[in-house]
C-alpha cells in the first residue's frame, strides 16, 4: 500500500506512535535521518521544520525499530503495522 501525503496519514502514524507508548515530539535538531529515539525514556524526536511529506516518511521509517513488546494492537494498528513493516522490507 502506498501511503499518501495527507495530514489524516500523519494523526494515524503519530497515534501508533504514542500506542506503542513512545511520547512524539517535533523538535529543532540536525538529527542525520530527520528523527531521534531515546530507547530508554521511550522519547521520538522528529525534525519540527521537516514539511509533511517528510514527517511521514520518517515516522515510517522509525517505526519498525521501535519497541513493540508490551504494545498490544488492535486491529486497525495492527493492519497499519503490517503495512509500515511491509514497507521497509
Amino acid at each position: 500500500m502506498l501511503f499518501k501525503y495527507t495530514k489524516k496519514t500523519l494523526n494515524k502514524l503519530e497515534q501508533l506512535v504514542k500506542h506503542m507508548g513512545y511520547y512524539l515530539r517535533y523538535e529543532r535538531g540536525s538529527f542525520k535521518p530527520g528523527y531521534c529515539i531515546l530507547q530508554e525514556k521511550k522519547v521520538v524526536v522528529v525534525n519540527k521544520f521537516y514539511s509533511l511529506e517528510s514527517r511521514i516518511n520518517s515516522l515510517l521509517d522509525l517505526i519498525p525499530d521501535l519497541d513493540r513488546d508490551h504494545f498490544e494492537p488492535d486491529d486497525q494498528e495492527m493492519v497499519l503495522l503490517k503495512q509500515i513493516i511491509a514497507k521497509k522490507s
